[in-house]
């Protein structure tokens, strides 16, 4: 030991988290009551029965071993409830930015297409009345709208990787650059976006290209 004491190891416990749920696994030392006397003691008990007869049957028991001795029986998930109350707080709150945040780039992305569609339709009712095919004309009126989504998915790839370690920090388990959960995401908002860029490129193909040219 620090102070020179020596003693006899008689088993060896893996590294465990003792302090927090973020912090790294470390080394600890378990010691007998007997080489390290305690005020309490906390007794870890495993069993199939129902936890409320559970109680009944250890409370009965210590008891009869010291009638004054003070009791305290509770689940082992109870503690870890409210360690995990901020963590889980934390990732209800980020779902819900996340779901909002979602909203708003779905909003904008069907505005920006819808305009951009609105400001072209003599463009594409010329490609029409030309003998353009349908993907042709698809193809120029989401050609924008997809090239924004492709660098908007790489800048938001690139400030999620950055911003990993500060999930892992807030979220519990959260996994720094997991690949999957990141693929998911830029593919979920890719195809998003498509859609929300496809409902006014559709529109603009179920008008007739001699009405918008006499409007013209």
């Amino acid at each position: 030991m620090r102070d020179g004491t020596r003693i006899q190891v008689v088993g060896i416990a893996e590294d465990g988290k003792y302090e927090s749920l973020t912090e790294d696994p470390k080394p600890v030392m378990f010691l007998s009551i007997l080489q390290s006397p305690s005020t309490s003691t906390q007794l870890v008990v495993r069993s199939s029965r129902d936890p409320q007869l559970l109680a009944s049957a250890m409370r009965s028991a210590l008891r009869k071993l010291d009638a004054g001795l003070p009791v305290l029986i509770e689940a082992r998930d109870k503690p870890m409830d409210t360690l995990l109350f901020g963590p889980r707080m934390a990732t209800v709150s980020l779902g819900v930015l996340g779901v909002m945040g979602a909203m708003l780039s779905i909003t904008g992305i069907f505005g920006i297409a819808a305009y951009s569609v609105s400001k072209r339709l003599k463009e594409l009712g010329i490609r029409i009345a030309l003998g353009a095919q349908r993907r042709e004309v698809l193809a120029a009126a989401l050609g924008r709208a997809v090239k924004l989504l492709a660098i908007g998915s790489a800048a938001g790839l690139l400030l999620g990787i950055l911003a990993s370690k500060v999930l892992a920090f807030i979220v519990y388990e959260a996994t720094p650059r997991d690949p999957l959960v990141l693929a998911g995401v830029v593919l979920a908002m890719l195809l998003l976006g498509l859609v929300a860029t496809w409902i006014p490129a559709q529109r603009a193909l179920g008008v007739d290209p001699l009405i918008l040219l006499r409007e013209e």
